[in-house]
């Protein structure tokens, strides 16, 4: 039996569409990317040209800066997942989650700091923050879990985990999230060989003795937080390490929080003191407190 070929116009529509979809969606990528740059440059243009002298402030007092000229941000999840290639590079500032809103932060404070503002500049100390060794090796070379990301970047002489020092007590988790949820994650599903890695990156981070500081007494350590420092919000929830990041901002002796808020939908400070911040999430149990360190 010979089958009949019926060519139905709306499949034949709907195969133009999508080939001329094909064609396009680079183009539209390649100009998202142009003109997140394009905004990129002006930021830093604009604080090129504010007066400021960062080569003689304190790191801190640099973020704290740096920090504030994203409030209203948009708060935009998952940007770095978007690209369905090569693991690469993203810049994104006019969106920005939790964990992007610290990297976008502290590259530029750190290279202001070096009173450096070309973008060569801030592409090299984001790749630097954002991926093992600041090289870019594949999906498990960026580091997804905070814990990770903090570990690697003290080891890289960014940031210092300051939560034992300050007097934080044993912080025992056994993390792997994203090897027993790997339907969250489009990358694990489509690549049985990433998430082998994520395994070995939980193996190997799991070695680690971590610290942190309970949300029921956080205030007491007030006195030794500062404006700038690095918070990552611990949580009960299981596998997990974190749910949240964000920086310590100090305001007329008060501590509050600054951070890409998913519940205001943008970049904030906190209306209330960083206890009470915590107090409103049942999830946080505590705060891992890492202290950026001048370049």
């Amino acid at each position: 039996m010979i089958r009949k070929i019926c060519f139905n116009p709306f499949h034949i529509y709907t195969v133009a569409v999508l080939f001329i979809l094909v064609l396009i969606i680079p183009s539209i990528s390649k100009a998202d990317d142009e003109y997140e740059i394009s905004k990129c440059r002006k930021k830093l243009e604009k604080f090129k040209n504010s007066g400021l002298s960062f080569n003689e402030m304190e790191i801190g007092e640099i973020i704290a800066e740096v920090g504030k000229s994203f409030l209203g941000t948009e708060y935009v999840a998952g940007t770095l997942d978007e690209n369905t290639g090569p693991e690469k590079l993203v810049i994104k500032i006019t969106g920005l989650d939790c964990v992007t809103f610290v990297e976008c932060t502290l590259a530029m404070s750190r290279m202001f700091k070096k009173d450096k503002f070309d973008m060569d500049s801030f592409k090299k100390e984001l790749q630097y923050i954002r991926y093992r060794q600041g090289e870019i090796e594949g999906y498990s070379s960026r580091l997804h879990y905070f814990t990770d990301w903090i570990l690697d970047n003290e080891q890289k002489g960014v940031v210092k985990d300051v939560t034992k020092e300050i007097g934080g007590t044993a912080y025992n988790k056994n993390i792997d999230f994203m090897t027993t949820h790997i339907s969250l994650y489009k990358q694990l599903t489509e690549n049985d060989d990433f998430t082998n890695d994520m395994r070995n990156v939980e193996k190997t981070l799991n070695k680690n003795q971590f610290y942190y500081i309970p949300k029921s007494v956080v205030d007491d350590y007030y006195d030794l937080l500062r404006t700038g420092d690095i918070i990552a919000t611990t949580t009960d929830i299981k596998g997990l390490d974190v749910t949240h990041t964000g920086f310590v901002y100090k305001d007329n002796g008060k501590t509050y929080f600054l951070h890409a808020s998913i519940q205001k939908k943008k970049v904030i400070i906190s209306d209330e003191e960083l206890k009470e911040y915590l107090k409103g999430n049942k999830k946080q149990s505590g705060i891992i407190v890492a202290r950026p360190v001048a370049p």
